[in-house]
Protein backbone atom coordinates (compact mmCIF):
# COMPACT_ATOMS: atom_id res chain seq x y z
CA UNK A 1 0.00 0.00 0.00
CA UNK A 2 1.03 3.45 -0.81
CA UNK A 3 1.77 5.99 1.89
CA UNK A 4 -1.71 7.73 2.00
CA UNK A 5 -0.67 10.90 0.63
CA UNK A 6 -1.59 11.37 -2.46
CA UNK A 7 -3.31 14.68 -2.21
CA UNK A 8 0.17 16.43 -0.95
CA UNK A 9 2.20 15.77 -3.85
CA UNK A 10 4.38 18.41 -2.53
CA UNK A 11 4.65 16.48 0.78
CA UNK A 12 5.50 13.09 -1.58
CA UNK A 13 9.02 14.93 -3.30
CA UNK A 14 9.80 16.91 0.23
CA UNK A 15 9.65 13.30 1.81
CA UNK A 16 11.54 11.54 -1.41
CA UNK A 17 14.30 13.93 -1.14
CA UNK A 18 14.72 13.10 2.38
CA UNK A 19 14.97 9.74 2.03
CA UNK A 20 17.35 10.09 -1.02
CA UNK A 21 19.20 12.36 1.39
CA UNK A 22 19.10 9.79 4.35
CA UNK A 23 19.63 6.80 2.24
CA UNK A 24 23.45 8.82 1.00
CA UNK A 25 23.90 8.74 4.80
CA UNK A 26 23.69 5.25 4.87
CA UNK A 27 26.20 4.70 2.50
CA UNK A 28 28.23 7.00 3.56
CA UNK A 29 28.09 5.77 7.49
CA UNK A 30 28.16 2.04 5.36
CA UNK A 31 30.67 2.07 3.40
CA UNK A 32 33.05 4.86 4.80
CA UNK A 33 33.72 4.07 7.66
CA UNK A 34 35.92 1.86 9.48
CA UNK A 35 34.59 -1.27 11.75
CA UNK A 36 35.82 0.50 15.06
CA UNK A 37 33.92 3.49 14.28
CA UNK A 38 30.79 1.97 13.60
CA UNK A 39 30.50 1.84 17.54
CA UNK A 40 26.01 1.64 18.77
CA UNK A 41 24.27 2.18 22.14
CA UNK A 42 21.30 0.06 21.59
CA UNK A 43 21.61 -3.23 18.74
CA UNK A 44 18.80 -5.26 18.37
CA UNK A 45 19.25 -8.23 17.11
CA UNK A 46 17.29 -11.13 15.72
CA UNK A 47 14.27 -8.88 14.66
CA UNK A 48 11.55 -9.15 11.88
CA UNK A 49 11.43 -5.79 11.07
CA UNK A 50 8.18 -3.50 9.30
CA UNK A 51 10.13 -0.60 8.59
CA UNK A 52 7.15 1.24 7.58
CA UNK A 53 8.98 2.48 4.18
CA UNK A 54 7.50 -0.35 1.73
CA UNK A 55 3.52 -0.93 3.35
CA UNK A 56 3.10 -3.56 0.22
CA UNK A 57 4.48 -6.75 2.19
CA UNK A 58 5.55 -7.69 5.79
CA UNK A 59 9.19 -9.05 5.45
CA UNK A 60 9.89 -12.38 7.10
CA UNK A 61 13.85 -12.17 7.17
CA UNK A 62 15.67 -11.64 10.15
CA UNK A 63 17.23 -8.16 10.36
CA UNK A 64 19.08 -5.99 13.23
CA UNK A 65 19.27 -2.39 13.91
CA UNK A 66 21.82 0.00 15.28
CA UNK A 67 21.08 2.69 17.44
CA UNK A 68 23.58 5.77 17.82
CA UNK A 69 22.66 8.62 20.69
CA UNK A 70 19.00 8.77 19.64
CA UNK A 71 19.04 7.95 16.12
CA UNK A 72 18.62 4.75 13.82
CA UNK A 73 22.47 4.20 12.40
CA UNK A 74 22.19 0.68 10.59
CA UNK A 75 18.88 -1.72 9.60
CA UNK A 76 21.32 -4.70 8.21
CA UNK A 77 21.80 -8.67 9.15
CA UNK A 78 22.79 -9.99 12.09
CA UNK A 79 26.17 -10.77 10.89
CA UNK A 80 26.66 -6.60 9.81
CA UNK A 81 25.00 -5.29 12.93
CA UNK A 82 27.31 -7.07 15.48
CA UNK A 83 30.15 -4.85 13.76
CA UNK A 84 28.42 -2.00 15.65
CA UNK A 85 28.51 -4.10 19.41
CA UNK A 86 31.70 -2.46 21.56
CA UNK A 87 31.40 -3.41 25.06
CA UNK A 88 29.08 -0.17 26.23
CA UNK A 89 26.70 -1.61 23.31
CA UNK A 90 23.49 -2.17 24.96
CA UNK A 91 22.60 -5.44 22.98
CA UNK A 92 18.57 -6.45 22.72
CA UNK A 93 17.54 -10.17 21.14
CA UNK A 94 14.24 -9.82 19.89
CA UNK A 95 13.74 -13.81 19.58
CA UNK A 96 12.49 -13.34 16.31
CA UNK A 97 9.72 -10.77 17.46
CA UNK A 98 7.68 -8.26 15.07
CA UNK A 99 9.75 -4.91 15.33
CA UNK A 100 7.57 -1.46 14.14
CA UNK A 101 7.90 1.71 14.32
CA UNK A 102 7.19 3.22 17.79
CA UNK A 103 3.13 3.39 18.07
CA UNK A 104 1.70 6.85 17.86
CA UNK A 105 -1.95 7.69 19.30
CA UNK A 106 -3.34 10.76 17.17
CA UNK A 107 -5.90 11.39 19.71
CA UNK A 108 -6.06 10.99 23.31
CA UNK A 109 -6.24 13.00 26.29
CA UNK A 110 -3.11 12.44 28.58
CA UNK A 111 -3.55 14.01 32.08
CA UNK A 112 -7.30 12.75 31.99
CA UNK A 113 -6.16 9.58 31.19
CA UNK A 114 -3.54 8.85 34.56
CA UNK A 115 -6.28 10.64 36.58
CA UNK A 116 -8.85 8.20 35.04
CA UNK A 117 -7.21 5.52 36.02
CA UNK A 118 -6.91 6.04 40.06
CA UNK A 119 -10.94 6.79 39.63
CA UNK A 120 -14.33 5.15 39.39
CA UNK A 121 -13.91 2.86 36.46
CA UNK A 122 -17.43 1.84 35.21
CA UNK A 123 -17.12 0.74 31.67
CA UNK A 124 -17.23 -2.67 31.97
CA UNK A 125 -20.29 -2.87 34.47
CA UNK A 126 -22.59 -5.04 32.36
CA UNK A 127 -26.05 -3.45 34.64
CA UNK A 128 -28.10 -1.35 36.64
CA UNK A 129 -27.63 -2.96 39.42
CA UNK A 130 -23.72 -3.50 39.22
CA UNK A 131 -23.68 0.20 38.11
CA UNK A 132 -25.37 0.92 41.63
CA UNK A 133 -23.32 -1.51 43.42
CA UNK A 134 -19.82 -0.05 42.43
CA UNK A 135 -20.82 3.69 42.78
CA UNK A 136 -22.12 2.64 46.19
CA UNK A 137 -19.15 0.68 47.02
CA UNK A 138 -16.55 3.86 46.09
CA UNK A 139 -18.75 5.75 47.91
CA UNK A 140 -18.25 4.59 51.25
CA UNK A 141 -14.35 4.40 50.89
CA UNK A 142 -13.86 8.48 50.30
CA UNK A 143 -13.61 10.72 53.45
CA UNK A 144 -17.04 12.62 54.15
CA UNK A 145 -17.79 15.36 51.52
CA UNK A 146 -15.06 14.28 48.71
CA UNK A 147 -16.15 14.31 45.31
CA UNK A 148 -17.11 10.75 43.45
CA UNK A 149 -15.32 11.13 40.15
CA UNK A 150 -14.73 9.19 37.15
CA UNK A 151 -17.01 7.28 35.54
CA UNK A 152 -16.71 6.35 31.48
CA UNK A 153 -20.16 4.63 32.02
CA UNK A 154 -22.59 3.11 29.09
CA UNK A 155 -25.95 1.37 29.11
CA UNK A 156 -25.92 0.12 25.76
CA UNK A 157 -24.93 -3.31 26.10
CA UNK A 158 -27.09 -3.20 29.30
CA UNK A 159 -30.42 -5.53 28.83
CA UNK A 160 -32.28 -2.51 30.00
CA UNK A 161 -30.41 0.65 28.92
CA UNK A 162 -32.65 2.84 30.50
CA UNK A 163 -30.58 6.44 31.20
CA UNK A 164 -28.97 6.68 34.70
CA UNK A 165 -31.15 8.89 37.11
CA UNK A 166 -30.22 10.66 40.16
CA UNK A 167 -32.45 8.59 41.86
CA UNK A 168 -30.55 5.54 41.99
CA UNK A 169 -27.67 6.76 43.16
CA UNK A 170 -28.93 9.28 45.78
CA UNK A 171 -29.00 6.94 49.15
CA UNK A 172 -25.27 5.59 48.62
CA UNK A 173 -24.21 8.88 47.89
CA UNK A 174 -25.96 11.34 49.67
CA UNK A 175 -22.46 12.38 51.33
CA UNK A 176 -20.72 12.87 48.87
CA UNK A 177 -20.96 15.14 45.11
CA UNK A 178 -21.01 12.96 42.28
CA UNK A 179 -19.82 13.68 39.21
CA UNK A 180 -19.67 10.36 36.48
CA UNK A 181 -18.88 10.95 33.29
CA UNK A 182 -20.53 8.75 30.09
CA UNK A 183 -18.36 7.30 28.23
CA UNK A 184 -17.90 9.57 25.42
CA UNK A 185 -17.61 12.82 27.93
CA UNK A 186 -20.54 14.41 26.39
CA UNK A 187 -22.84 13.56 29.06
CA UNK A 188 -22.47 13.17 32.84
CA UNK A 189 -24.78 11.81 35.98
CA UNK A 190 -24.93 14.50 39.03
CA UNK A 191 -26.13 13.04 42.13
CA UNK A 192 -28.56 15.27 44.24
CA UNK A 193 -25.64 16.94 46.13
CA UNK A 194 -24.02 17.91 43.10
CA UNK A 195 -27.21 19.37 41.81
CA UNK A 196 -27.57 21.10 44.44
CA UNK A 197 -23.96 22.96 44.77
CA UNK A 198 -24.87 23.85 41.04
CA UNK A 199 -28.25 25.24 42.17
CA UNK A 200 -29.78 22.93 39.34
CA UNK A 201 -33.64 22.49 40.47
CA UNK A 202 -37.27 22.47 39.07
CA UNK A 203 -37.41 25.97 38.54
CA UNK A 204 -34.18 26.25 36.97
CA UNK A 205 -31.68 27.32 35.53
CA UNK A 206 -32.18 27.62 31.85
CA UNK A 207 -30.45 25.13 29.46
CA UNK A 208 -26.55 26.81 28.81
CA UNK A 209 -26.25 27.58 24.87
CA UNK A 210 -24.68 24.28 23.77
CA UNK A 211 -25.65 22.30 26.35
CA UNK A 212 -28.92 20.18 27.98
CA UNK A 213 -30.24 19.87 31.71
CA UNK A 214 -32.40 16.76 31.62
CA UNK A 215 -35.81 16.93 33.22
CA UNK A 216 -38.55 14.60 34.06
CA UNK A 217 -41.34 15.95 31.78
CA UNK A 218 -43.73 15.53 34.43
CA UNK A 219 -42.21 17.78 37.44
CA UNK A 220 -39.72 19.45 35.60
CA UNK A 221 -36.86 17.95 38.21
CA UNK A 222 -33.56 17.63 36.74
CA UNK A 223 -32.84 13.50 35.90
CA UNK A 224 -29.35 13.95 36.63
CA UNK A 225 -28.30 13.67 32.89
CA UNK A 226 -26.60 17.06 32.16
CA UNK A 227 -25.41 17.25 28.23
CA UNK A 228 -22.46 19.13 26.88
CA UNK A 229 -22.39 22.76 28.48
CA UNK A 230 -24.59 21.82 30.82
CA UNK A 231 -21.97 19.73 32.47
CA UNK A 232 -20.00 23.07 33.00
CA UNK A 233 -22.65 24.24 34.99
CA UNK A 234 -21.85 21.04 38.07
CA UNK A 235 -17.62 20.45 36.63
CA UNK A 236 -17.10 24.34 37.51
CA UNK A 237 -17.48 23.70 41.39
CA UNK A 238 -15.42 20.26 41.36
CA UNK A 239 -11.71 21.24 43.05
CA UNK A 240 -9.19 20.98 40.50
CA UNK A 241 -6.05 18.06 40.71
CA UNK A 242 -3.41 19.97 42.59
CA UNK A 243 0.10 20.28 40.76
CA UNK A 244 1.27 17.15 41.91
CA UNK A 245 -1.50 15.25 41.49
CA UNK A 246 -1.28 15.98 37.79
CA UNK A 247 2.12 15.67 37.57
CA UNK A 248 1.67 11.64 38.97
CA UNK A 249 -1.38 11.20 36.69
CA UNK A 250 1.37 12.00 33.96
CA UNK A 251 4.02 9.81 34.75
CA UNK A 252 1.46 7.21 34.80
CA UNK A 253 -0.36 7.40 31.37
CA UNK A 254 3.03 7.58 30.20
CA UNK A 255 3.99 4.54 31.85
CA UNK A 256 0.92 2.91 30.87
CA UNK A 257 0.99 3.93 27.14
CA UNK A 258 4.55 2.74 26.83
CA UNK A 259 3.32 -1.07 27.59
CA UNK A 260 1.73 -0.85 24.30
CA UNK A 261 4.62 0.44 22.11
CA UNK A 262 3.29 4.16 22.66
CA UNK A 263 6.16 6.20 21.84
CA UNK A 264 4.11 9.71 21.17
CA UNK A 265 0.76 11.12 21.79
CA UNK A 266 -1.21 13.74 19.79
CA UNK A 267 -2.96 15.47 23.25
CA UNK A 268 -6.14 17.13 22.99
CA UNK A 269 -6.77 18.85 26.32
CA UNK A 270 -6.85 22.11 27.87
CA UNK A 271 -4.20 24.43 28.85
CA UNK A 272 -4.09 23.20 32.80
CA UNK A 273 -1.94 20.23 32.25
CA UNK A 274 0.93 22.19 30.43
CA UNK A 275 2.81 23.10 33.85
CA UNK A 276 2.77 19.10 34.26
CA UNK A 277 4.40 18.26 30.81
CA UNK A 278 6.63 21.28 30.69
CA UNK A 279 8.10 20.27 34.18
CA UNK A 280 8.90 16.97 33.39
CA UNK A 281 10.06 18.01 29.72
CA UNK A 282 12.63 20.09 31.76
CA UNK A 283 13.60 17.30 33.50
CA UNK A 284 13.78 14.68 30.39
CA UNK A 285 11.39 12.44 32.26
CA UNK A 286 9.03 12.11 29.74
CA UNK A 287 8.82 8.81 27.67
CA UNK A 288 6.32 10.17 24.84
CA UNK A 289 6.42 12.85 22.48
CA UNK A 290 3.96 14.91 22.81
CA UNK A 291 2.09 16.83 19.95
CA UNK A 292 -0.46 18.88 21.71
CA UNK A 293 -3.49 20.58 20.20
CA UNK A 294 -4.76 23.24 22.96
CA UNK A 295 -8.43 23.54 23.99
CA UNK A 296 -9.30 27.01 24.43
CA UNK A 297 -12.44 28.69 23.95
CA UNK A 298 -10.87 31.04 21.57
CA UNK A 299 -7.98 31.22 19.90
CA UNK A 300 -7.46 34.49 18.57
CA UNK A 301 -6.37 34.94 22.14
CA UNK A 302 -3.66 32.70 22.19
CA UNK A 303 -2.21 32.29 19.01
CA UNK A 304 0.94 34.47 19.64
CA UNK A 305 1.39 33.35 23.56
CA UNK A 306 1.85 29.94 21.68
CA UNK A 307 4.08 31.01 18.64
CA UNK A 308 6.60 32.83 21.32
CA UNK A 309 6.58 29.50 23.45
CA UNK A 310 7.40 26.80 21.05
CA UNK A 311 10.68 24.14 22.35
CA UNK A 312 13.04 23.62 19.91
CA UNK A 313 12.68 19.83 20.34
CA UNK A 314 10.20 16.80 18.97
CA UNK A 315 9.62 15.59 22.79
CA UNK A 316 7.35 18.72 23.28
CA UNK A 317 5.33 21.64 20.91
CA UNK A 318 1.93 23.26 20.87
CA UNK A 319 1.15 22.41 17.28
CA UNK A 320 -1.93 24.14 17.06
CA UNK A 321 -5.97 24.19 18.85
CA UNK A 322 -8.89 22.27 19.37
CA UNK A 323 -12.16 22.78 18.75
CA UNK A 324 -15.66 21.68 18.45
CA UNK A 325 -18.25 21.47 16.31
CA UNK A 326 -20.61 19.42 18.23
CA UNK A 327 -21.25 16.71 20.94
CA UNK A 328 -21.78 13.03 20.32
CA UNK A 329 -23.65 9.98 19.16
CA UNK A 330 -24.43 8.42 22.08
CA UNK A 331 -25.31 11.33 23.91
CA UNK A 332 -27.37 12.18 20.34
CA UNK A 333 -25.80 15.35 20.36
CA UNK A 334 -23.77 15.17 17.25
CA UNK A 335 -24.79 17.40 14.79
CA UNK A 336 -26.79 15.20 12.23
CA UNK A 337 -28.04 16.51 8.57
CA UNK A 338 -31.33 14.74 9.25
CA UNK A 339 -33.18 13.81 12.36
CA UNK A 340 -32.19 10.90 14.34
CA UNK A 341 -33.77 7.86 13.23
CA UNK A 342 -35.34 7.00 16.89
CA UNK A 343 -35.61 11.06 17.61
CA UNK A 344 -38.92 12.15 19.34
CA UNK A 345 -40.70 12.89 16.34
CA UNK A 346 -42.75 15.95 17.78
CA UNK A 347 -39.40 18.06 17.92
CA UNK A 348 -37.08 16.25 14.99
CA UNK A 349 -33.86 16.49 17.06
CA UNK A 350 -31.02 16.50 14.43
CA UNK A 351 -27.74 16.74 17.42
CA UNK A 352 -26.53 20.71 17.38
CA UNK A 353 -23.58 22.44 16.80
CA UNK A 354 -21.58 24.03 19.90
CA UNK A 355 -22.50 27.49 19.76
CA UNK A 356 -19.58 28.89 21.88
CA UNK A 357 -17.13 28.00 18.91
CA UNK A 358 -19.09 26.43 16.04
CA UNK A 359 -21.65 29.58 16.07
CA UNK A 360 -22.73 28.39 12.89
CA UNK A 361 -20.09 28.18 11.40
CA UNK A 362 -18.66 31.96 11.26
CA UNK A 363 -16.41 32.21 14.13
CA UNK A 364 -14.94 28.66 13.59
CA UNK A 365 -13.87 29.62 10.49
CA UNK A 366 -12.01 33.13 11.81
CA UNK A 367 -10.37 30.88 14.10
CA UNK A 368 -9.44 28.46 11.57
CA UNK A 369 -7.81 31.49 9.64
CA UNK A 370 -6.23 33.13 12.25
CA UNK A 371 -4.80 29.76 13.09
CA UNK A 372 -3.53 29.28 9.58
CA UNK A 373 -1.69 32.24 9.03
CA UNK A 374 0.29 31.97 11.73
CA UNK A 375 1.25 28.01 10.65
CA UNK A 376 -0.71 26.28 13.10
CA UNK A 377 -3.25 23.34 12.73
CA UNK A 378 -6.53 23.36 13.85
CA UNK A 379 -7.73 19.87 15.32
CA UNK A 380 -11.53 20.05 15.37
CA UNK A 381 -14.07 17.50 16.81
CA UNK A 382 -16.69 16.47 14.24
CA UNK A 383 -18.78 13.16 14.89
CA UNK A 384 -21.93 14.28 13.13
CA UNK A 385 -22.57 14.38 9.20
CA UNK A 386 -23.26 17.86 9.15
CA UNK A 387 -20.93 19.15 11.32
CA UNK A 388 -18.20 17.52 9.42
CA UNK A 389 -19.86 19.11 6.24
CA UNK A 390 -19.97 22.57 8.05
CA UNK A 391 -16.27 21.92 9.03
CA UNK A 392 -14.79 20.99 6.03
CA UNK A 393 -16.60 24.21 4.22
CA UNK A 394 -14.17 25.94 6.57
CA UNK A 395 -10.73 24.09 5.83
CA UNK A 396 -11.76 24.44 2.35
CA UNK A 397 -12.45 27.97 1.92
CA UNK A 398 -9.61 28.69 4.47
CA UNK A 399 -7.56 26.96 1.86
CA UNK A 400 -8.75 29.08 -1.16
CA UNK A 401 -8.78 32.62 0.80
CA UNK A 402 -5.01 32.07 1.86
CA UNK A 403 -3.97 30.66 -1.48
CA UNK A 404 -0.90 30.89 -3.38
CA UNK A 405 0.80 33.44 -0.97
CA UNK A 406 -0.04 30.83 1.99
CA UNK A 407 1.45 28.10 0.29
CA UNK A 408 4.91 30.09 -1.02
CA UNK A 409 5.04 31.22 2.71
CA UNK A 410 4.51 27.11 3.97
CA UNK A 411 6.83 26.26 1.58
CA UNK A 412 6.22 22.52 0.58
CA UNK A 413 3.89 21.43 3.68
CA UNK A 414 0.78 23.09 3.81
CA UNK A 415 -1.39 23.40 6.99
CA UNK A 416 -2.79 20.07 7.26
CA UNK A 417 -6.08 21.13 9.45
CA UNK A 418 -7.32 17.77 10.84
CA UNK A 419 -10.83 16.44 11.46
CA UNK A 420 -11.00 15.11 14.74
CA UNK A 421 -13.47 11.79 14.56
CA UNK A 422 -14.37 11.76 10.98
CA UNK A 423 -17.12 9.74 12.60
CA UNK A 424 -20.35 10.36 10.29
CA UNK A 425 -19.93 11.63 6.64
CA UNK A 426 -21.88 12.70 3.97
CA UNK A 427 -21.06 10.38 1.03
CA UNK A 428 -20.10 13.33 -1.20
CA UNK A 429 -17.59 14.47 1.37
CA UNK A 430 -15.60 11.65 1.54
CA UNK A 431 -13.80 12.56 -1.50
CA UNK A 432 -13.27 16.44 -0.33
CA UNK A 433 -10.33 15.02 2.16
CA UNK A 434 -7.96 14.74 -0.29
CA UNK A 435 -7.64 17.36 -2.71
CA UNK A 436 -7.89 20.29 0.56
CA UNK A 437 -5.09 18.57 2.40
CA UNK A 438 -7.58 17.98 5.17
CA UNK A 439 -6.32 15.02 7.72
CA UNK A 440 -9.20 12.47 8.92
CA UNK A 441 -7.86 11.80 12.48
CA UNK A 442 -10.42 8.86 13.62
CA UNK A 443 -10.09 6.11 16.40
CA UNK A 444 -11.23 2.92 15.40
CA UNK A 445 -11.94 1.72 18.70
CA UNK A 446 -15.52 3.73 18.05
CA UNK A 447 -16.87 1.54 15.69
CA UNK A 448 -16.97 -1.38 17.36
CA UNK A 449 -18.13 0.15 20.95
CA UNK A 450 -21.02 2.59 18.75
CA UNK A 451 -21.61 -0.20 16.59
CA UNK A 452 -23.90 -1.49 19.38
CA UNK A 453 -26.23 0.65 18.85
CA UNK A 454 -25.54 2.81 15.69
CA UNK A 455 -28.31 1.17 13.94
CA UNK A 456 -31.38 2.64 16.52
CA UNK A 457 -30.23 6.37 15.94
CA UNK A 458 -29.33 6.34 12.36
CA UNK A 459 -30.56 4.48 9.26
CA UNK A 460 -28.77 2.47 6.82
CA UNK A 461 -27.93 5.04 4.51
CA UNK A 462 -26.14 7.39 6.77
CA UNK A 463 -23.96 4.42 8.45
CA UNK A 464 -22.91 2.95 4.84
CA UNK A 465 -20.80 6.21 5.16
CA UNK A 466 -19.76 6.25 8.85
CA UNK A 467 -16.55 4.97 10.28
CA UNK A 468 -15.17 5.09 6.66
CA UNK A 469 -11.70 4.08 7.01
CA UNK A 470 -12.11 2.30 3.66
CA UNK A 471 -13.54 4.84 1.36
CA UNK A 472 -11.15 7.58 2.74
CA UNK A 473 -8.25 5.74 2.20
CA UNK A 474 -9.78 4.59 -1.25
CA UNK A 475 -10.04 8.66 -1.91
CA UNK A 476 -6.12 9.23 -0.69
CA UNK A 477 -7.33 10.88 2.25
CA UNK A 478 -4.25 10.76 4.95
CA UNK A 479 -5.54 9.00 7.96
CA UNK A 480 -4.46 8.51 11.32
CA UNK A 481 -5.86 6.51 13.92
CA UNK A 482 -6.04 7.66 18.02
CA UNK A 483 -8.13 6.32 20.95
CA UNK A 484 -9.55 9.35 22.70
CA UNK A 485 -8.53 8.08 25.91
CA UNK A 486 -10.06 7.64 28.67
CA UNK A 487 -13.03 7.71 26.79
CA UNK A 488 -12.16 4.25 25.60
CA UNK A 489 -9.10 1.99 25.82
CA UNK A 490 -5.70 3.71 24.03
CA UNK A 491 -4.59 -0.36 23.23
CA UNK A 492 -3.81 0.30 19.80
CA UNK A 493 -4.22 -3.00 19.19
CA UNK A 494 -7.59 -3.61 19.90
CA UNK A 495 -8.17 -0.02 17.88
CA UNK A 496 -6.06 -2.25 14.70
CA UNK A 497 -8.46 -4.97 15.65
CA UNK A 498 -11.85 -3.37 15.04
CA UNK A 499 -10.56 -1.71 12.15
CA UNK A 500 -9.93 -5.02 10.50
CA UNK A 501 -12.23 -7.44 11.65
CA UNK A 502 -15.26 -4.75 12.00
CA UNK A 503 -16.37 -6.71 14.68
CA UNK A 504 -18.62 -4.67 17.64
CA UNK A 505 -17.73 -5.31 21.10
CA UNK A 506 -21.42 -7.23 21.49
CA UNK A 507 -20.01 -9.79 18.53
CA UNK A 508 -21.45 -8.65 15.57
CA UNK A 509 -19.93 -7.88 12.39
CA UNK A 510 -20.95 -4.29 11.39
CA UNK A 511 -20.61 -2.75 8.26
CA UNK A 512 -17.35 -4.68 6.83
CA UNK A 513 -16.91 -2.93 3.55
CA UNK A 514 -15.18 -0.33 5.50
CA UNK A 515 -12.49 -2.62 6.79
CA UNK A 516 -8.57 -2.32 6.28
CA UNK A 517 -5.87 -4.82 5.86
CA UNK A 518 -3.56 -4.67 9.10
CA UNK A 519 -0.49 -3.61 6.89
CA UNK A 520 -3.09 -0.28 6.45
CA UNK A 521 -4.00 -0.17 9.93
CA UNK A 522 -0.29 -0.15 11.42
CA UNK A 523 0.52 2.38 8.84
CA UNK A 524 -2.37 4.79 10.51
CA UNK A 525 -0.63 3.67 13.98
CA UNK A 526 2.80 5.09 12.75
CA UNK A 527 3.06 6.16 9.40
CA UNK A 528 0.80 9.00 8.75
CA UNK A 529 0.58 10.39 12.45
CA UNK A 530 4.18 11.77 11.68
CA UNK A 531 2.34 13.13 8.48
CA UNK A 532 -0.83 14.87 10.51
CA UNK A 533 2.05 16.20 12.80
CA UNK A 534 4.60 17.58 10.15
CA UNK A 535 7.37 14.48 11.45
CA UNK A 536 7.93 12.55 8.65
CA UNK A 537 11.10 13.49 8.08
CA UNK A 538 12.03 12.62 11.95
CA UNK A 539 9.77 9.59 12.62
CA UNK A 540 7.07 7.33 11.41
CA UNK A 541 9.35 4.35 9.67
CA UNK A 542 12.46 2.77 11.23
CA UNK A 543 15.28 4.46 8.73
CA UNK A 544 18.97 5.05 9.08
CA UNK A 545 19.03 8.89 10.47
CA UNK A 546 15.82 8.87 11.85
CA UNK A 547 14.85 9.06 15.70
CA UNK A 548 14.63 5.29 17.47
CA UNK A 549 11.46 5.04 18.37
CA UNK A 550 10.78 1.28 18.48
CA UNK A 551 8.33 -0.94 19.46
CA UNK A 552 8.95 -5.06 20.15
CA UNK A 553 5.84 -6.99 20.35
CA UNK A 554 4.77 -10.24 22.05
CA UNK A 555 2.97 -11.41 19.24
CA UNK A 556 3.53 -10.72 14.93
CA UNK A 557 0.65 -8.54 14.26
CA UNK A 558 0.83 -9.87 10.99
CA UNK A 559 0.65 -13.32 11.61
CA UNK A 560 -1.89 -13.59 14.53
CA UNK A 561 -5.50 -14.16 13.90
CA UNK A 562 -7.38 -10.65 13.92
CA UNK A 563 -9.38 -11.45 16.17
CA UNK A 564 -6.77 -11.70 18.79
CA UNK A 565 -5.10 -8.67 18.10
CA UNK A 566 -5.73 -7.00 20.76
CA UNK A 567 -3.77 -9.16 23.27
CA UNK A 568 -0.94 -7.54 21.86
CA UNK A 569 1.24 -5.64 24.12
CA UNK A 570 5.06 -4.64 23.94
CA UNK A 571 7.80 -6.49 24.85
CA UNK A 572 10.33 -3.46 24.72
CA UNK A 573 9.20 0.41 24.01
CA UNK A 574 12.45 2.47 22.72
CA UNK A 575 12.05 6.07 22.81
CA UNK A 576 14.68 8.74 21.72
CA UNK A 577 17.57 5.56 21.24
CA UNK A 578 16.55 5.05 24.82
CA UNK A 579 14.79 2.00 26.62
CA UNK A 580 11.56 3.08 28.08
CA UNK A 581 9.77 -0.12 28.75
CA UNK A 582 10.51 -3.39 29.31
CA UNK A 583 8.55 -6.45 30.22
CA UNK A 584 8.67 -8.37 32.94
CA UNK A 585 8.28 -11.63 31.02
Amino acid sequence: MQIRTAMYKDILSYTSRYRLLTAILAMVVLSGCTSTARQADLVILNARVWTGTDTTTAPAATAAIAITGNRIAAINTNVAIRQWITPRTQVIDAHQRRVVPGITDSHLHLVSGGLQRSRLHLRDVTSRDEFITAIGNAASELPDGAWLLGGRWSVESWTTSSSPRKEWINASTQNHPCFLTRMDGHQALANAAALRIAGIDADGPSDPEGGVIERDPQTSEPTGILKDAAMDLVSKHIPEPSENERLAALKNAMQHLNTFGITSVHDMSGGDDLPAIRQMHRENALTVRIRKYLHVADWRDHIETVKSAQPNDDWFRIAGFKGYMDGSLGSRTAYMYHPYADADHTWDYPGGLLSDQASPPKKMRHMIEQADRAGLQSAVHAIGDEANHLLIDAYAATTRRMGEQARRHRGERGCRHRVEHAQHLLPEDIPRFAPWGIIASMQPYHKADDGRYADKALDKDRLSASYAFRSLIDANATVCFGSDWPVVTCNPFAGMQAAITAKTLDGKIWYPEQSISITEALECYTVTPAIAAFQEERLGTIEVGKLADIAILSHDIFAIPPDRLDETRAVVTIVDGRVVYESAQ
